[in-house]
């Protein structure tokens, strides 16, 4: 017989209930405040379902009608530095944070509404409605709220997508030595994605202030959560990653502020990530004013049930039994807040006096100008001013030595954190193995404790995570992605979260970061770590990208890079480029590389070859082995908004032709839209289509031979020069 030895967790898994005792004791002031944001946030979803039916909506509106005590409860135990993000359904979670905020003394359900409150719930109600003046200047819409002053940080449209982020907040509070602290809220649905698991683990592991709130509603769109997992108590996973959890009646507004006030207690004083599960109930179908029962997925009976059980009745209950309202002021405080959105309502729409009658629409004047829409993708460039630009040929002799560019990597990290104590850089092994799987941090760990962070085996968060810290703002996070293919498994952050962060929020707020990505071609390391993620980055929106082919270059790069504040992708290529040796500063490591600007490697009259990294120097050794006069490009600046068009330009009109070539797999290859974007700009001078030299279909094999054959080689360069 084996021996069994029960175990516990390590962390408490509690269920808060309140008492009679609880609310007789409660602060009247607390009380009336809970009553006020609570009618105010239902009267305000009402009035956006009804603007909703009249088709004065674009898109889905997701009510959180029923779900109001816990924006409300968790809400008020926050202060204005404290952050939050959250899902689509996030309406409810931006008003009582962002009320909290210009109204932390709370209000009061017999008042009317302050100037600054009205403008919220303008701002908030033009947002949805895609206007002007919303927070985001209605590029977000119902799913994308965000109001960073206010710390509110972002609602999001991709289920569980906004959770990593809160990491990286709570990260900037703790770095920064505040006790502010981080929450994100997301459903039942959410709380099955990798992202959210992953993020637990993060918040555990490294101590971080933030509390991963779970709004378990019961259903994920129509799915219930007991057919969606196991265990439909989802605060049973807390303490399986350490995480204190608390599980809350998600009606009970008081009891979500005791519960939320324990968590941010033990989060202000050091105690690490907490999570909380509220079991709520929204009113209506996931999307519009239906209740889920007109769609057959549940029951009139249920949804009846728990309507009984309101929380706006429930705190009048005791407001009206304890003397503080009597029941008409009760309801005074609903035509309050009833009046006042349909008089904001009123300040953006007018009758439509081409539709029926008693129809409205949009005030024509408040719709942003049609010509926003590109603005505010990347940063302004401001960041360069000021910088000191300079190529190879501006340094002499005396003040240059040779270096592995491996080692250049490091250096140029070592002098960015040496002159700026808010850079950190993280990556899975970095802080070890003499610097990580390759060296390239060596030294960085014992030289900044701190600010280099060995991270777990999980892209998503981590990524994530970074791109939470370059949202706040306070601190510029360098990533090492280990390999290209990786991306695929952080996709979702990098191309939906980080990519689209500023544009789809506004256009207003930096997005300063930068992720080092080694491309493992010509290693051995097969099919899945041997990808050259140019191509992705360049078709996927709000990247820069760099690809530096000397170690001179990598260092001004990089410094460039870092004054742009925009999520820029590093590539290095490993095999071929990390032994390499060349020329670099000695001392002078502040000079920025020309910010868009190409570097002309080989002058020619007679066919413009276009490439970056290791097969720049290939395609100079092919020029010369096929007797072809080219001129070899190294363009370095790969995104579409940083290409040097011009140095491109001048040498197609002078040589007619165009080669591309790039050693990854032409199913991924970043010359496709490159060729394309070239016949567009260029037609009328060439003379020959447009050519490319890639890899081939497959990706690279393991066998030597075969990893051969899957790449561009220096022979294929030669044939493609001689075919012209």
């Amino acid at each position: 017989m084996p021996e069994i030895t029960p175990l516990s967790a390590s962390a408490p898994w509690v269920e808060l209930r309140t008492t009679d005792e609880d609310w007789e004791a409660a602060d009247p002031k607390l009380l009336l405040n809970m009553h006020a944001m609570l009618h105010l946030i239902r009267a305000f979803e009402e009035e956006v379902l009804d603007l909703a039916s009249q088709k004065l909506i674009n898109g889905p509106a997701h009510s959180s009608i029923g779900q109001e005590a816990v924006a409300v409860g968790s809400a008020l135990p926050l202060v204005g530095p404290d952050q939050i993000n959250g899902s689509h359904r996030g309406h409810h979670q931006f008003l009582a944070k962002a009320i909290g905020y210009v109204a932390p003394d709370g209000l009061d359900p017999r008042a009317e509404y302050s100037d600054d409150v009205r403008t919220v719930i303008y701002r908030a109600m033009s947002e949805i409605a895609g206007l002007k003046a919303g927070y985001c200047r209605g590029r977000g819409g119902s799913m994308h709220l965000q109001w960073k002053e206010a710390g509110c940080m972002g609602t999001n449209a991709l289920v569980g997508g906004q959770v990593p982020f809160a990491t990286g907040f709570a990260w900037a509070h703790k770095a920064a030595a505040t006790d502010n602290v981080s929450v994100t809220y997301f459903g039942d649905g959410a709380a099955n994605i990798g992202s959210a698991l992953e993020s637990y683990n993060l918040g555990s592991a490294w101590t971080l202030p933030v509390c991963f709130f779970i709004e378990n509603n019961q259903y994920a769109v129509s799915t219930s959560v007991e057919e969606a997992t196991g265990d439909p108590r989802l605060s049973a996973r807390g303490p399986g990653f350490g995480l204190p959890s608390w599980r809350v009646d998600g009606i009970d507004v008081l009891a979500l502020y005791l519960a939320t006030e324990q968590a941010v207690s033990y989060m202000r004083n050091g105690g690490g990530a907490t999570l909380i599960e509220a079991v709520a109930y929204r009113y209506l179908h996931h999307n519009g004013p239906f209740p889920g029962s007109a769609f057959g997925y549940r029951s009139k009976e249920e949804e009846q049930g728990w309507r009984e059980r309101d929380s706006i009745e429930q705190v009048e209950h005791w407001l009206v039994k304890r003397g503080i309202l009597t029941e008409d002021e009760c309801k005074a405080a609903r035509k309050i807040a009833k009046s006042t959105m349909v008089a904001v309502s009123g300040e953006i729409t007018e009758p439509d006096p081409e539709g029926k009658p008693g129809s409205k629409r949009i005030r024509p004047e408040l719709w942003p100008d049609p010509g926003f829409i590109d603005v505010g993708i990347r940063g302004d460039l401001s960041g360069l001013e000021g910088a000191t630009f300079k190529e190879a040929a501006d340094f002499s002799a005396d003040e240059l030595e040779d270096k592995r560019f491996l080692d250049t990597i490091a250096d140029g990290l070592r002098h960015r954190m040496e002159a700026d104590d808010h850079v950190l850089t993280l990556g899975e092994d970095i802080h070890k193995l003499n610097g990580g799987s390759r060296g390239a941090t060596r030294g960085l760990a014992d030289e900044f404790p701190g600010r280099v962070i060995g991270t777990p085996i999980s892209e998503n968060a981590f990524t994530g995570f970074a791109g939470g810290i370059a949202l706040d703002g306070r601190y510029y996070p360098i990533v090492e992605l280990m390999y290209g293919d990786f991306i695929w498994v952080a996709a979702d952050q990098l191309f939906n979260q980080i990519g689209k962060a500023r544009h789809m929020f506004g256009g207003d707020h930096d997005m300063a970061m930068a992720m080092r990505i080694k491309i493992g071609t010509a290693t051995g390391y097969g099919s899945q770590h041997s990808m050259d993620p140019a191509g992705m980055f360049a078709t996927s929106v709000g990247w820069r990208i760099i690809a530096p082919s000397t170690p001179l270059d990598y260092v001004g790069m990089l410094n460039t890079a870092m004054r742009l504040k925009d999520p820029v992708a590093i590539l290095e290529h490993d095999a071929d480029l990390y032994r390499f040796v060349g020329s670099v500063p000695k001392e002078d490591l502040d000079y920025c590389i020309p910010f868009g600007k190409a570097a002309v490697r080989r002058s020619g009259s007679a066919v413009t070859v276009l490439s970056y990294l290791s097969m720049v120097q290939r395609c100079v050794d092919a020029a010369e082995q096929s007797g072809v006069d080219a001129e070899v490009i190294d363009l370095r600046w790969l995104d579409h908004a940083s290409l040097d068009w011009d140095t491109i330009g001048e040498s197609i009109r002078k040589t007619g032709r165009v080669l591309i070539v790039e050693q990854g797999s032409e199913q991924t290859s970043y010359g496709v839209w490159l060729g394309d974007a070239i016949q567009r700009r260029f037609f009328d001078w060439l003379d020959a289509p447009v050519e490319r030299v890639s890899g081939g279909e497959a990706s690279p094999s393991i066998s030597k031979v075969l990893e051969y054959a899957a790449l561009a080689q220096t022979e294929d360069i030669v044939a493609a020069l001689k075919a012209f």
